[in-house]
């Protein structure tokens, strides 16, 4: 009796995304000082209107 049939085939699990190598850098956020300081004062901006 073979067990071939409940099982996946080698093909079949190296094609599978959860089995794949991360890519790297591929999930990294890049952004710069000037736009951190742009969103960081446009939150200031919003709270400080939003405690009025």
């Amino acid at each position: 009796m073979t067990n071939q049939n409940n099982q996946a085939s080698k093909a079949d699990v190296q094609t599978t995304d959860l089995n794949k190598l991360p890519v790297p850098g591929q999930n990294d956020t890049e952004f710069s000082a000037e736009e951190a300081a742009e969103v960081f004062q446009e939150n200031q901006s919003s709270a400080s209107t939003a405690e009025k």
